[in-house]
């Protein structure tokens, strides 16, 4: 196919068959599967691409409470979904001393916001999502090269020398996004691209992520725990915090993050656009080896203890960004908040003190907040894609991207205010040490108070049947709940500037 931006065309649809629009999602991670998984419930056709080869049990585990249950509840498998995670009642936040700080209990949510909070690790949580799309229609190893949109549809070329060709396209590959890149660069070259996207995204953070293999209760006391001891270590003397989890698979999940200075932010500069490989994972576990973590016994271990008993292959190390890019769409092109690519996608959403993004977003893990707004977008998304008419033109897809933007905007920035806030938390400037303060004495009132806020956006999926939610504080409006399934003929002219 050859698309040509300028091409017009005129439809007749009171003659033309039903035909849906072709979705190409590029990007199997959080966000591209859960688009992947929603549009063949709602029949529209579609395929997933990415780049890596083959599928490896990396990461650690995610945190999914109440503002994003609904997509499990409707989509019918919710009860798998619990059975793979862990319950989690409260966040612990301790000192290197190994000793209790403070803790934020959520005991109450189900009743307040209709849901509990899961732990699930992240292989467990793919593989569920991974079942319920067809294998066919999940294509690996095709890195992308090139695309091209325009009136008559989207092409984007692989590095395996193969094509693709739709009706619509979905960046969903991550921060460093090769769609997003793709887009800017011809929107750059048109002279439509803010100021703002052009400059590099700031890197304030190294994360490392893995998980042990299974535990017994006499090595690792928490490991029996019925629910989730979600801990969460602050270094004050020191740009690190270090979160530790146990699992329904009887593991051991674990995340450290280095907070960069301008210095440490130069010396890591040379990785900004790759992955690390096994040396530099080796060398920053070694750096991090004797970071002490509790067990919930008498042993006192270490992260070095950690290590031992992970296979090393599986440890990941990654950079991430922190910005929230004005431009998420054009023509036929949308980016979603998958902020990290397949091999990224580890963060945990930790919902702590809230002052008061993914391709287009990338959040500091610290406020954990990467998958759910991935799943968010991904929700949203659908519900606008399955409103198009049959046979839609550019300028109703892009109406449809407009509004999923408009919608989703206000609670990324919101994400994005958690993200820093966590930040600030590590460190001994006065700052830090203020931010520590506030977070532990908040008011009962005004911690409620941004609880409402914060887990009031539970949205939900337009086009299958609604998730009960008997939450005493009531779900924030949502206005691509309304958006219907296309019912009506009509003739209209298309074209793509």
């Amino acid at each position: 196919m050859e698309i040509n931006p300028a091409v017009t065309f005129k439809h007749d649809r009171s003659i033309m068959y039903a035909k849906r629009p072709k979705v190409l999602i590029v990007g199997a991670g959080l966000g591209g599967l859960t688009l992947g998984m929603l549009l063949h419930k709602a029949d529209i056709p579609f395929d997933i691409y990415d780049k890596v080869p083959e599928i490896k049990p990396l990461g650690a585990a995610m945190y999914f409470n109440c503002t994003t249950v609904n997509l499990f509840k409707q989509c019918g498998i919710y009860e798998e979904f619990a059975a793979l995670g862990k319950c989690v009642s409260a966040i612990k936040i301790c000192n290197e001393q190994r000793e209790l700080e403070f803790s934020i209990d959520f005991e109450g949510h189900e009743q307040e916001f209709g849901a509990k909070g899961y732990m699930i690790t992240r292989p467990a949580l793919y593989g569920l999502l991974m079942r319920q799309i067809p294998i066919e229609r999940i294509h690996l190893g095709k890195k992308v090269l090139t695309m091209d949109q325009g009136g008559n549809g989207v092409l984007i070329r692989f590095s395996d020398r193969t094509e693709a060709e739709g009706d619509i396209l979905v960046g969903a590959d991550g921060a460093y996004s090769a769609v997003r890149q793709g887009l800017y660069a011809k929107l750059k070259k048109a002279g439509t691209l803010p100021p703002s996207d052009l400059l590099p995204l700031p890197f304030s953070t190294v994360c490392l992520v893995g998980q042990t293999r299974p535990l017994t209760p006499e090595e690792f006391p928490d490991i029996a725990r019925e629910q989730c001891q979600m801990r969460r270590t602050i270094g004050t003397d020191k740009m690190y915090s270090w979160s530790t989890y146990n699992t329904a698979q009887g593991t051991m999940a674990y995340m450290v993050l280095q907070f960069l200075t301008d210095e440490s932010s130069k010396e890591n500069d040379a990785f900004r656009n790759s992955e690390f490989g096994p040396e530099a994972v080796l060398a920053m576990c070694e750096e991090v080896k004797d970071f002490p973590v509790i067990s919930g016994g008498d042993h006192k271990y270490t992260l070095a203890d950690f290590f031992a008993w992970s296979n090393k292959e599986h440890i990941s190390k990654f950079m991430l960004e922190e910005k929230v890019l004005k431009t998420w769409y054009h023509c036929r092109t949308v980016l979603i908040g998958d902020g990290m690519s397949w091999l990224k996608n580890i963060l945990t959403n930790l919902p702590l003190f809230y002052p008061s993004d993914f391709s287009f977003l990338q959040l500091n893990p610290a406020g954990g907040v990467g998958p759910a707004n991935a799943v968010q977008d991904a929700m949203v998304l659908a519900n606008l894609i399955n409103g198009l008419p049959f046979h839609p033109i550019a300028e109703e897809i892009e109406a449809a991207f407009k509004a999923y933007q408009e919608e989703r905007m206000p609670w990324v920035k919101d994400a994005h205010k958690i993200s820093q806030t966590h930040r600030t938390m590590v460190g001994q400037s006065f700052a830090s040490k203020s931010t520590r303060y506030v977070s532990k004495h908040i008011p009962p009132w005004l911690f409620n108070r941004i609880q409402a806020r914060a887990f009031s956006y539970r949205p939900q999926i337009a086009f299958l049947p609604l998730a009960v939610d008997n939450g005493r504080v009531r779900p924030a409006h949502q206005p691509s709940l309304s958006v219907k399934a296309p019912v009506k003929l009509e003739t209209v002219t298309t074209s793509c500037k």
